[in-house]
């Protein structure tokens, strides 16, 4: 039924990302796409640092990388994450959008495009809007949508402005995104 999760999140969402990578099982169905706000000349420690507490491999992918389930794929520091249809990801280094890059809301208008139904996207924790529009769009072509329970972040600007942009399916706190994605086995 869903073929892909699709995370969004900034300032605040880290733990958040750790707890549930760490909760998924190494035989995890799903790609899982991680689209985080980070300092954009940091390049390296991110993904060693999600690495130490997940199950599945956590993996920044090269420009027109192939999407394997079971693995983790963090946007690169400082590069749009674009899912294409074919179960490709294209990296972009445009204009910024929401002053970020990457992009939220680009990463999930186009997951929602490539898999429509199929996509399971959720937003955490964040100081600014982004993603807003791209978990309303996920909606809009019958995804499921998640929003972390603003009172459950440590920043709740980005989880407001998604439930007030759009119907989401469930706002939930940590532990209850994470019992929801361990029933997508």
């Amino acid at each position: 039924m869903y073929k892909a999760v699709m995370i969004g999140g900034s300032a605040g969402s880290f733990q958040v990302v750790s707890k549930i990578l760490n909760a998924l099982p190494e035989n995890f169905p799903l790609p899982v796409f991680l689209c985080l706000h980070r300092l954009k000349h940091i390049r390296s420690g991110f993904v060693e640092a999600l690495s130490i507490k997940s199950n599945i491999p956590v993996i920044e992918p090269n420009d027109k990388e192939l999407v394997k389930a079971g693995r983790a794929y963090l946007a690169p520091a400082n590069y749009h994450m674009y899912i294409e249809l074919g179960n490709r990801i294209a990296l972009s280094t445009e204009e910024q959008v929401n002053h970020s890059r990457p992009s939220i809301d680009l990463s999930f208008i186009t997951a929602a495009q490539a898999y429509r139904e199929g996509l399971v996207g959720i937003i955490l924790s964040g100081a600014n809007k982004d993603g807003a529009l791209g978990i309303k769009k996920i909606h809009d072509l019958k995804g499921l949508t998640i929003v972390q329970d603003p009172l459950d972040c440590q920043v709740k600007t980005m989880t407001e402005a998604a439930i007030n942009t759009s119907p989401v399916d469930y706002v939930l706190k940590t532990s209850g995104i994470i019992d929801f994605l361990l029933k997508l086995k």
